[in-house]
């Protein structure tokens, strides 16, 4: 995923994107961010895109800085929040090197680290890890690897979509090994990191973050596939949360 995919899809990016603030159900990432809140710090919405999460940030922090890559994104995003005036917006690649961003009390990440590079991905962690302040926090949210194994043994043992082999990404078997070795799922043809709880811990760790809390952010069987059988309920298809605070 690079800068002109998301310039390409974001005017249509409502019904191309999976909306999380739409499908937390339980609100439980809006719950964490109102405990992380403070009416005189600055927090950045890295990844912002069409800024879904401004509105709760505006209201619950001094300042807030969207970031995202695509200069399409923001533009909507400044459009659509035009009234609410405690609001910058930055046009950053998080994964360039050495990108100026205000060094904040607060960052929200929500599903932006989605990069299939790992050269990429490790300087987007490392952007990161610089742009908050110590004893700063972190909520981020990721798709899950372990979630999109069950919906893959699901979909190979009982097919709920009998044409769901069409939306498979046809690649050599060697890429696609590899591929899935590394975390890297084909969605809608494009290959997307998923992570393992245990390495996502991992990774914030080196980048200087102490993870205190790791939650599943669970959604309906409908947003994997088109016609869940009605026996299909629990486990649900989930995405990581994590919270962590900024120790170096």
């Amino acid at each position: 995923m690079n800068r002109s995919y998301w310039e390409k899809i974001a005017p249509e990016y409502n019904s191309e994107i999976f909306d999380v603030l739409f499908n937390d159900k339980r609100s439980i990432i809006q719950k964490e961010i109102q405990l992380i809140a403070g009416k005189n710090n600055t927090v950045l919405d890295i990844g912002c895109a069409i800024g879904k999460w401004l509105p709760l940030l505006s209201s619950s922090f001094k300042k807030v800085i969207a970031i995202d890559i695509s200069k399409e994104n923001l533009q909507i995003a400044k459009t659509i929040h035009s009234e609410l005036s405690n609001i910058s917006y930055e046009r950053i690649d998080m994964s360039g090197v050495n990108p100026k961003i205000k060094v904040s009390e607060a960052a929200i990440c929500i599903n932006a680290l989605l990069t299939d590079s790992e050269k990429k991905r490790t300087q987007f962690l490392t952007n990161l890890s610089k742009c908050v302040k110590k004893k700063g926090k972190l909520i981020m949210v990721v798709p899950s690897l372990e979630s999109s194994s069950l919906t893959s043994i699901i979909r190979q043992k009982w097919n709920p979509d009998k044409d769901a082999h069409k939306s498979i990404i046809k690649k050599k078997s060697s890429l696609q090994v590899k591929n899935m070795l590394q975390g890297n799922i084909a969605i809608d043809n494009v290959f997307t990191k998923h992570f393992l709880k245990e390495e996502l811990e991992i990774l914030l760790d080196q980048h200087g973050f102490n993870v205190t809390k790791v939650e599943k952010i669970e959604y309906n069987w409908n947003t994997e596939f088109s016609k869940p059988p009605s026996w299909l309920k629990f486990p649900k298809p989930w995405d990581w949360m994590l919270v962590a605070t900024k120790c170096a």
